[in-house]
């Protein structure tokens, strides 16, 4: 476990089955340079040790496996037939697995789509001694990155959902740990009370639960998206217009438009990422 200087103690988990991407040597990369948190991947594949760094740490277990672990757990039978549905388990990682994230302050789920730049610097421990859930928009719950302060209340907070039997249940993808794919309506400004005929997410059940005082959490824009281009990582820092610091680089678009998809090797303590690739010039 990293807890450097008695920092809060950060894990971050993610489940992940499947081929590797091209892009997941920059993220463990960008890992390497968040010594004080630990990224946990939950996965049937298998990782060369010499390549991780200290702060990344593989859980072996079957897709299947989870799914009997979570029937068992929640006490009816879930339907889990593709990596993608793990989506919707996100909130659940720290009651499903309390062995992985025993001894943590904090548990958070995240992606590996992702270039992170300095997480501490956003996360303070003035943050952290404030808030009960950080959150990496400002508008809904991102399953690229939130984090629960790690006690029977946050890692039970996603049945506050009234339809989270029908969620895990049922096969199909439901965007339980974000919005259900009011997307567009939440960035528009539209409040997630608006559309009563909806899941009930868990931007729904957060804010409510914020509404009622049951709980304080953050919602801070600290996410790049989408393929802006004029990104630059530098040294373990996101960098947007050489003037704009995020706390990282969600890959989710810009990981189908570029084009030079295999990673630079070694990688350079400075990239530069244009709309269609990663490169060391700072010219292009």
């Amino acid at each position: 476990m990293s807890n450097k200087n008695n920092l809060h103690s950060i894990a971050i988990l993610t489940c992940f089955y499947g081929k590797w991407p091209w892009y997941f040597p920059y993220f463990i990369h960008s890992c390497k340079y968040n010594p004080s948190v630990d990224f946990i991947i939950i996965t049937d594949n298998i990782v060369a040790d010499n390549i991780l760094p200290e702060n990344v740490i593989i859980f072996q277990k079957r897709m299947d496996e989870i799914c009997a672990v979570a029937s068992e757990k929640m006490g009816f039978k879930v339907a889990i037939e593709n990596p993608y549905k793990l989506c919707d388990y996100k909130p659940t990682h720290a009651f499903l697995f309390p062995e992985i994230v025993k001894g943590y302050n904090f548990w958070g789920h995240g992606d590996i789509d992702v270039l992170y730049g300095d997480i501490r610097a956003f996360i303070t421990e003035e943050i952290l001694n404030s808030y009960d859930i950080i959150n990496s928009r400002h508008d809904y719950i991102t399953g690229a990155f939130c984090l629960y302060k790690n006690n029977k209340q946050m890692n039970t907070l996603f049945m506050q959902s009234k339809d989270y039997r029908t969620v895990f249940i049922n096969p199909e993808h439901y965007c339980f740990d974000e919005c259900n794919f009011l997307y567009k309506e939440l960035r528009d400004g539209s409040s997630i009370f608006d559309h009563p005929g909806n899941i009930q997410s868990m931007t729904y059940v957060v804010k409510r639960a914020v509404a009622e005082g049951e709980l304080r959490a953050l919602f801070d824009f600290i996410i790049l998206e989408g393929v802006p281009g004029k990104i630059k990582w530098d040294n373990g820092k996101i960098i947007y217009k050489n003037e704009f610091e995020a706390m990282f680089y969600h890959l989710i678009k810009f990981k189908t438009t570029c084009k030079n998809t295999v990673a630079l090797n070694p990688i350079p303590e400075t990239l530069y990422l244009t709309t269609k690739q990663i490169h060391t010039n700072k010219d292009i």
